[in-house]
């Protein structure tokens, strides 16, 4: 079995509450990307953030913490676009990423999520956030071709987030189209607590992707589950030659304590030994999907 690709979702959107090791600048997220890479990541996913930890999605930000986990790791990298600028132009969604490749330090991937769902959020006790109840990730046909094309122009691989089946269906389309290469990179998002929109982060959640991965399609796979405990999946996703995207930007994990994402990829390295699995550096990983060197 080809070895594993661990990527350390680093701070998401979350807060530091439950959690007070989720890193909000840019100093922060780089020594915790350097941290990861040490442990055992491969790759990096982070959101920028303001230094009272609010969005941040300007593009000085991202520029400067790409430069800043550069500067000290051969980690990947891979960017959010945000899920905020729901309704801009598809051009204005990815501005960032432009921007880093015409001034010649490009992230290694960047995300395209295969759908529309809702991203409503719900609180501890089940019930929606008056505010958010409107609030829908709209990504049209339209757009993610839009997507596909750019990122192959920017000699960029795409990250494709894949949330629930259809979202699997859009991709095979897309890559029988032409408009993916292989291999084609997913990432499996299971949603639990604060956001129901993708696959329970449950055994019998995963295992529906899983089954439902085109036969005739090149894919290689990761899981996260945002909003809940992706430990209990791991093994099984390890087994099944998946790899693995984990990180206290998705969840607290107050059931081992208050871990760093450095000692969740700990974790996950010691279960993925267990099943004589090795963990690919970032030079593998680059090998795995077919991503060229940074340039």
């Amino acid at each position: 079995m080809e070895k594993l690709i661990i990527e350390a979702r680093v701070n998401e959107y979350a807060p530091r509450t439950r959690n007070r090791h989720v890193p909000w600048s840019t100093a922060e997220i780089a020594r915790a990307a350097t941290d990861c890479r040490a442990a055992g990541a491969s790759m990096v996913h982070f959101h920028a953030r303001q230094p009272d930890g609010s969005p941040e999605h300007g593009y000085a930000s991202y520029r400067d913490t790409l430069a800043a986990i550069r500067a000290s790791s051969d980690v990947l990298v891979h960017p959010t676009l945000g899920y905020v600028t729901l309704g801009a132009p598809s051009p204005e969604r990815l501005a960032n990423i432009r921007r880093m490749v015409e001034e010649g330090a490009p992230p290694d991937v960047a995300p395209m999520d295969m759908g529309s769902t809702n991203v409503s959020v719900i609180d501890e006790d089940g019930q929606y956030l008056p505010d958010m109840e409107e609030r829908v990730y709209s990504n049209s046909t339209a757009t993610l071709h839009y997507f596909a094309d750019k990122l192959r122009e920017y000699k960029l691989k795409p990250y494709v987030q894949v949330w629930n089946i259809s979202f699997m269906r859009e991709m095979e389309r897309f890559f029988k189209l032409g408009w993916l290469a292989a291999p084609v990179f997913c990432e499996f998002v299971c949603t639990d607590n604060h956001c129901i929109g993708g696959h329970p982060g449950t055994a019998k959640g995963l295992q529906a992707l899983i089954d439902f991965i085109p036969e005739d399609v090149p894919v290689e796979w990761t899981v996260c589950n945002y909003g809940g405990n992706l430990l209990p999946l791991v093994a099984q996703a390890i087994s099944q030659g998946g790899h693995i995207a984990i990180g206290i930007g998705d969840y607290h994990y107050n059931e081992i304590g208050e871990p760093t994402n450095a000692e969740l990829v700990e974790r996950v390295v010691r279960i993925a030994r267990e099943f004589g699995r090795e963990v690919a550096t970032p030079a593998e990983a680059r090998q795995i999907l077919g991503i060229s060197a940074v340039r």
